[in-house]
């Protein structure tokens, strides 16, 4: 790992620039395990043979409009708003709330991804492995719906044959950003989630020798936006202990 909270920045090098460059001209999701090469937590080109993980921060948000003035002080770039539809499986022959495991299907618009979420490595963060493959779009039936509705549906499908069980479906609009913080790029989404509230996601990826890393930046960058109000339940999680 090249630097360290507090310590001054280093010297951009021109191997860092293209890796940093390459990681803003990514979506989110894009960053998992599979890809030729993704971008480590401190701008080193993580190779594919390497587990990426997940290194995430949520906190509840009481005002959204002044925390997103915050980011914007600290020049973060957003995205425009979409709706996300995250639709949550049970396994047929493991408990994954027991083995702390998560498979969902996300509609964004037209395009849905399939993702795996590993269990949580530690208790300060929902740090883990993830995996996220996007799926091709897939005909409609006839009088079905189209477009990512049908794809969502048509592989719902398949799932449930193969014995999984649908469990919720998780709808918010997320407003997501990028801020440069201590020399990396962070992603940052403000989520309004259906029927639980306002939220803000903090993430980076990251190699496993730069887990600590990405940590301590996450929450430097949380302590200056005055984040306290630690979440580590996720959204599926939320939305069952309310009953919905």
């Amino acid at each position: 790992a090249g630097w360290a909270i507090g310590s001054p920045q280093p010297a951009t090098t021109a191997a860092t620039r293209h890796a940093l460059a390459a990681s803003r001209n990514r979506a989110g999701a894009e960053a998992m395990i599979g890809m030729a090469t993704v971008c480590g937590a401190s701008g080193i080109a993580v190779t594919r043979s390497e587990q990426v993980y997940e290194v995430e921060q949520k906190f509840r948000v009481a005002d959204p409009a002044a925390l997103e003035a915050k980011l914007v002080g600290l020049a973060a770039r957003f995205r425009e708003p979409v709706e996300q539809v995250d639709r949550y499986f049970a396994h047929p022959c493991r408990d994954f709330v027991k083995t702390d495991e998560a498979l969902r299907l996300r509609r964004v618009g037209d395009d849905v991804a399939t993702t795996w979420k590993g269990p949580r490595i530690d208790s300060a963060t929902k740090t883990r492995l993830e995996l996220e493959l996007g799926l091709a779009p897939v005909p409609p039936l006839p009088g079905g719906p189209h477009g990512g509705q049908a794809t969502l549906d048509r592989w719902t499908e398949l799932l449930e044959a193969l014995g999984f069980r649908r469990v919720r479906d998780v709808a918010k609009r997320r407003r997501a950003a990028r801020v440069h913080w201590q020399g990396t790029e962070v992603e940052a989404a403000l989520d309004r989630v259906a029927g639980i509230g306002d939220f803000l996601e903090l993430e980076l990826q990251a190699a496993e020798g730069e887990v600590p890393l990405a940590t301590a930046c996450i929450e430097s960058l949380a302590r200056t936006l005055g984040c306290t109000a630690i979440e580590r339940r996720s959204y599926l999680e939320l939305v069952i202990a309310a009953g919905l």
